[in-house]
C-alpha cells in the first residue's frame, strides 16, 4: 500500500479534533447525569437552619418562621407570662419536661435558653394540627383558670406559653423545641446550635 499523495498531518488533525469533539461530547451528557444526583436546591433548604430576625417583636407578640417544612414559634413572654408558669405545674402532663423534645439547654421550667423567649415547633403532638396562640387570660371558652397559651381546634389539647402541655387532653407530650442559637441580641437561628446554647 502506497501511502504517496496522503496528508499524514491532515489525518492527524482530523483524529485528534475527533476526539475532542467526542470527549466533550462525553463531558456534556456526564454532567446532567451527575447532577441529577445532588439533592435539589429545595431539598437542600427544607433541611437548612433558618435565620429570623425578632427585633420587632412586642412582649406578648408571637412571630412564626418556616423551619423543614413546620411552623416554628418565637414568642416574647411577659414578666406576668412568666410568673403565670410558675403556677401551672399541678395542671399539666409533664411539667418538668421528662420527655426528650427539646434540646438539653432547654430542659427548664420555661423550656428556653431565655426565658423571655420560647421556642417550639406549632404543631400538636396529638395528631398534627396547628394549635392557636391564645395569650389572653381567662376568656370564657377556656375558662377562668386558663393564662394564657396555645389552644388546638382539632381536639381541644392546650398548652401553656411554654409549650407544656395540660393533664387531661388528646396531646400525649410538650410541644417540641427544635435545636436552635442566638446569633445576636435580635437574631435567632432556628435547627442548629452547634452542641451548646
Amino acid at each position: 500500500m502506497s501511502t504517496d499523495g496522503v496528508d499524514t498531518s491532515r489525518r492527524r488533525f482530523l483524529t485528534a479534533a475527533t476526539s475532542v469533539v467526542g470527549a466533550v461530547g462525553a463531558v456534556g451528557m456526564a454532567v446532567p447525569f451527575i447532577t441529577s444526583m445532588n439533592p435539589s436546591a429545595r431539598a437542600q433548604a427544607a433541611g437548612a437552619p433558618v435565620e429570623a430576625d425578632f427585633s420587632k417583636l412586642e412582649p406578648g407578640a408571637l412571630l412564626t418562621v418556616e423551619w423543614r417544612g413546620k411552623p416554628v414559634w418565637v414568642i416574647r413572654r411577659t414578666e406576668q407570662n412568666l410568673a403565670d408558669l410558675k403556677t401551672l405545674t399541678d395542671r399539666l402532663r409533664d411539667p418538668n419536661s421528662e420527655v426528650d423534645q427539646q434540646p438539653p439547654y432547654a430542659k427548664n421550667e420555661t423550656r428556653s435558653i431565655k426565658p423571655e423567649f420560647g421556642v417550639m415547633v406549632g404543631i400538636c403532638t396529638h395528631l398534627g394540627c396547628s394549635p392557636t396562640y391564645r395569650p389572653e387570660i381567662a376568656p370564657a371558652d377556656l375558662g377562668a383558670d386558663w393564662k394564657g397559651g396555645f389552644f388546638c381546634p382539632c381536639h381541644g389539647s392546650r398548652f401553656d406559653l411554654a409549650g407544656r402541655v395540660y393533664a387531661g387532653v388528646p396531646a400525649p407530650t410538650n410541644l417540641v423545641v427544635p435545636p436552635h442559637m442566638y446569633l445576636s441580641d435580635t437574631r435567632i437561628l432556628v435547627g442548629k446550635d452547634e452542641g451548646a446554647a
